[in-house]
């Protein structure tokens, strides 16, 4: 037995050895590998031994005790973190995969950096086996014994349930697959009691030959046009459904829209952003029903400039829906099928060759590039892919759309409302110096040209994209270039070449646009428009951005499910397109079909040095640069790299030209 005194000691070399330990809060951060780290407050990234990382999940908030590193391999001043204890966990709710072991099941999180499975109890399977993409939640954290566990709440289905991919993407993003019956109901239930066909400030426009332009399936149509030829060029009428007259007062309608954001089109699917009752019964412009409007009137000159325009609050009524295959044949003067709608559509046709010539000529146009139509069979899954041409009909609308944005633009800004405005600020401004050299580089003429101004972009990026050029020197700036915010402050977008821009003609798809409504609505009432903030924005915005992360993780799916078939059947090598370049690769985008995978060079034997200046790759006996065809060998879609196309270089592909002998 210890007396006294040895106790004493010990207690005191215990306090002392305690006075050199810190504890504090931190934020877990997984790896790859078994440990982590403590990331401190204050910026300090302390290093989770495995024993100590099992007692946590990336993402926790703990208590942690920082105590010097003991051991062999123990180096001085090196620190370790103990977790003490749990202080918040955000996972919550995740997707996963069923896996089983002997008669143990778990699943496997598809989660950031979490690699371990979670042991699901056989009362919280909810009818789940192995092989099922499933819902789940944390049911007991490993703090206490590093033995955590989880529960189905829903069963998605597995490899063969039609749309899966759609689905389980959409749920790992968080996106509803459908309205709650209770969020539905207070919708719908609000919009009932409107009569917006009854408002005295709405002007009768019912007898203008309104007509509608869009795919046959679509049922939210939610724009018409028409157009009247005037002495120095043409009126354009845009007519937008009004889904603001019959929820614009909701009490929830802001904060729900922001939270939906838009309309997300999977291929095969879609999830609308308002319940289908409103969108398509109350709202939708169909033929031949009177329907709320706010139309912009517009005039166009004969050299294609929108001069004045005008908003009003309207009364509707399209006499036709047209699809764009029947109104293109109708365009290129090969069919008369459309022949009771010739005044309206020559008009139309007239007022849209108008606005795109200037366009071109003093703004700046959306480079084509080939498009590709997705054919899926019964099982959602891609049975064939072919491509086809952008239709004239479709730049009919797109233009006539662009008309009506930038009006709307131009309203709000004048009225000094706060947006929504779409913002583009051209080059980077931490990537001026470089652009200045790179035109010093390809373009000496266009170095001096003021790329930070409206005219000066549109001078520099209409002469990249001359097909003069010996390099594809629009694409190579692309890296150079910001990407479009919202904003409630009016300011230019360059890559439209304009002084101001907005959407506004899909509210019942685009939450955007449904505010763009209510402040032009309140500019009209005489009312303060205010209903726009910088906060809500950003909700749309982070709302929009996972839309979009969800579509392209499905197509990445479906478009590996495709090649793993194709390679099935004996087709593994294409013909693909370089279509950009760094300085670990180049994704390249298959002539065939347009699908798009990754060629990792750095599993090369070869070592390649990357050249940004000429957005090229080069060896000692091969050079890849961007736009260049080359022939590639499929090699998998590994589902850590959540099913990103993987692609080798074929031998013999992108070697040097022989050096001429003297």
């Amino acid at each position: 037995m210890l007396n006294n005194d040895a106790l004493a000691q010990l207690k005191g070399l215990k306090q002392q050895i305690e006075a050199q330990n810190e504890h504090t809060e931190a934020t877990v951060k997984g790896t790859l590998n078994r440990y982590g780290f403590a990331l401190v407050d204050d910026g300090r990234e302390v290093f989770i031994p495995p024993d100590e990382m099992l007692k946590a999940l990336p993402g926790d908030r703990v208590k942690i005790c920082i105590r010097p590193a003991t051991g062999p391999k123990a180096k001085p001043g090196q620190t370790v973190a103990e977790i003490e204890r749990l202080v918040d966990s955000p996972i919550d709710r995740f997707v996963g995969r069923i896996v089983t072991k002997g008669k143990a099941v778990f699943v496997e999180p598809d989660l950031p950096v979490l690699r371990r499975w979670l042991f699901i109890p056989p009362h919280a399977r909810n009818g789940s086996k192995s092989g099922d993409w499933v819902e789940c939640a944390v049911l007991r954290h490993p703090i206490r014994d590093g033995k955590p566990s989880a529960k189905v709440l829903r069963r998605l289905g597995d490899d063969t349930t039609p749309g899966i991919e759609n689905r389980y993407v959409a749920c790992r993003a968080g996106i509803a697959w459908e309205w709650s019956d209770k969020a539905a109901a207070s919708l719908v239930e609000h919009a009932r009691q409107k009569s917006p066909l009854e408002e005295e400030n709405r002007v009768d426009l019912s007898h203008l030959a309104f007509i509608s332009i869009d795919a046959v399936r679509t049922q939210d149509i939610d724009d018409a046009l028409y157009a009247e030829v005037t002495s120095d060029g043409w009126n354009l009428y845009v007519a937008v459904a009004d889904p603001t007259s019959f929820l614009g007062d909701h009490p929830d309608i802001i904060e729900t829209l922001a939270d939906c954001a838009t309309s997300v089109y999977f291929h095969g699917d879609m999830i609308p952003m308002m319940p289908e009752a409103i969108s398509q019964e109350f709202c939708a412009l169909s033929e031949e029903q009177t329907r709320p409007a706010v139309v912009c009137k517009m005039t166009v000159s004969d050299d294609g400039e929108v001069g004045s325009y005008e908003f009003m609050n309207a009364v509707v009524r399209s006499r036709a829906k047209l699809s764009y295959a029947a109104v293109d044949r109708y365009v290129t003067g090969h069919n008369d099928e459309l022949i009771a709608f010739s005044t309206p559509l020559e008009a139309l046709v007239q007022a849209y060759r108008a606005l795109r010539k200037r366009r071109e000529s003093h703004e700046l146009v959306m480079e084509d590039r080939q498009e590709y139509r997705w054919h899926l069979n019964d099982k959602r899954q891609i049975d064939h892919i072919e491509a086809y041409e952008k239709l004239s009909s479709q730049r009919l609308v797109e233009e006539c759309m662009v008309a009506a944005n930038r009006s709307a633009a131009r309203f709000l800004a004048m009225a000094e409302a706060p947006g929504p405005f779409v913002v583009h600020s051209g080059f980077r401004k931490d990537r001026l110096k470089e652009a200045q050299e790179f035109l010093q580089r390809h373009r000496p003429d266009l170095a001096q040209a003021s790329i930070e101004t409206l005219t000066g972009y549109r001078q520099v990026l209409s002469a990249l994209a001359e097909p003069a050029n010996p390099l594809p020197l629009r694409a190579m700036v692309n890296r150079l270039l910001t990407r479009a915010r919202l904003s409630t402050a009016p300011s230019e977008h360059m890559g439209l070449a304009l002084d101001a821009y907005t959407n506004f003609t899909s509210p019942l798809r685009k939450a955007v646009d449904f505010l763009v409504h209510l402040q032009v609505k309140a500019v009209l009432a005489g009312d303060t428009a205010t209903v726009v903030t910088d906060a809500v924005l950003d909700r749309i915005s982070a709302s929009i951005a996972r839309s979009r992360d969800a579509t392209q993780a499905a197509e990445r799916r479906l478009s590996a499910n495709y090649l793993n078939r194709l390679t099935q059947e004996g087709v593994s090598q294409f013909t693909a397109r370089v279509s950009h370049i760094t300085s670990s690769g180049f994704t390249v985008r298959l002539a065939d079909n347009g699908l798009e995978g990754l060629v990792d060079m750095r599993k090369d034997p070869e070592k390649f040095s990357f050249d940004k200046w000429t957005a090229s790759l080069t060896s000692t006996t091969r050079r890849v640069e961007l736009n260049q065809w080359v022939e590639v060998t499929y090699t998998g879609a590994p589902a850590q790299d959540d099913y990103r196309a993987q692609f080798t270089l074929i031998e013999g592909c992108a070697l040097k030209p022989e050096k001429a002998e003297d």
